[in-house]
């Protein structure tokens, strides 16, 4: 095997790193890592891992933070107080994080593959005078990696994966509890019944009322410095990034948005990035309408047969069909050592 370090997802095609990442997820796709790099907060790298023949077996990018404005990225948030690291192995976000191996490797191969990864990412951190930390890792991820490291995985927060059997939104209604279903009907027809005017649209075209919306939501939950022109600056990378793939369904009173949900079709999932909607209006079940059912719909649409909820409310969402698995971390506490 032949392992590497490239300063630019653009040294790899496209179609080569999406063999990897595609099972993986948004976070790891090629043009969302093309995005990122455009995010002057860290400096990035990323490892390959090659055969002989040059087919790209592994793959992983890593962060170099100079600046974290998430409060759930920063190690003294979510870390023990010892630990201090300031390189990120695999994606720094969506809070969904995993090594990149080929499909189909043999378990021999693929644990190489992950040997020459650690390592990787090691030596970047040495170089850069610190160490390293995969943040956000799925629970397969975390059983793959967590040999490779001296102390056990700690667990950071719990993910949310709704199900989507059959072919439309009914079938997705149908597959949950008798009283669950009366619910969901209900909340949906009175959504329907407030007159409010729902409209699907690129991100590209609604930035500034998205972001307006979003940054009162941060701030709600006490994200002071998420105000108005960092979310638009956020937005507008994200619109700029990911083109015609970032979908808004968003409810309007008239011309005013009153909210908002942000997501990407990726491989056989949807992915909820952010919603966001104005608390006193009072339009019934906006925001459960806003951040599931409508995405819901979108999903079948497109073929999805999942939607990706993510992190928070993981009650609200296990009644609406969620499946829920932990989030880790692994930590290098140690420098990297001679070569």
């Amino acid at each position: 095997m032949i392992a590497s370090t490239i300063e630019s997802i653009h040294e790899v095609p496209a179609a080569e790193w999406e063999h990897l990442a595609r099972p993986a997820g948004l976070y790891l796709s090629h043009r969302w890592l093309a995005g990122e790099e455009k995010d002057p907060t860290a400096t990035r790298a990323y490892a390959l891992v090659r055969d002989p023949a040059g087919a790209l077996l592994a793959a992983a990018p890593f962060s170099f933070v100079h600046e974290e404005p998430n409060d759930s990225y920063q190690p003294r948030a979510v870390l023990p107080p010892h630990l201090g690291p300031r390189v990120i192995a695999g994606a720094r976000r969506g809070y969904h994080n995993t090594p990149l191996t080929a499909p189909g490797l043999d378990p021999d191969r693929r644990d190489l593959c992950l040997i020459h990864l650690r390592d990787a990412v090691r030596r970047f951190a040495e170089d850069h005078g610190t160490t390293h930390w995969w943040p956000y890792l799925t629970a397969p991820a975390t059983a793959l990696l967590a040999p490779l490291y001296p102390d056990p995985a700690l667990h950071l927060e719990d993910d949310a994966l709704i199900p989507l059997p059959g072919t439309g939104i009914d079938d997705y209604v149908a597959s949950l509890r008798r009283k669950r279903r009366a619910a969901i009907r209900g909340e949906r027809r009175d959504f329907a019944a407030s007159g409010l005017d729902v409209r699907r649209q690129l991100l590209a075209d609604c930035v500034e009322d998205a972001a307006f919306l979003l940054a009162g939501h941060q701030q709600d939950h006490g994200h002071d410095r998420d105000g108005v022109d960092a979310m638009t600056a956020l937005l507008e990378r994200q619109a700029a990034a990911m083109g015609s793939e970032a979908r808004v369904v968003a409810a309007y009173d008239g011309d005013r948005m009153i909210g908002f949900c942000l997501y990407y079709h990726y491989g056989s999932t949807t992915w909820v990035r952010a919603a966001a909607h104005d608390r006193r209006h009072p339009a019934p079940h906006l925001y459960f309408n806003l951040t599931y059912y409508l995405p819901i719909e979108d999903a079948y649409a497109h073929g999805a047969s999942a939607l990706h909820v993510g992190m928070g409310t993981i009650e609200a969402k296990r009644l609406r069909g969620a499946a829920v698995s932990g989030l880790h971390a692994l930590v290098d506490p140690h420098p990297a050592g001679p070569r």
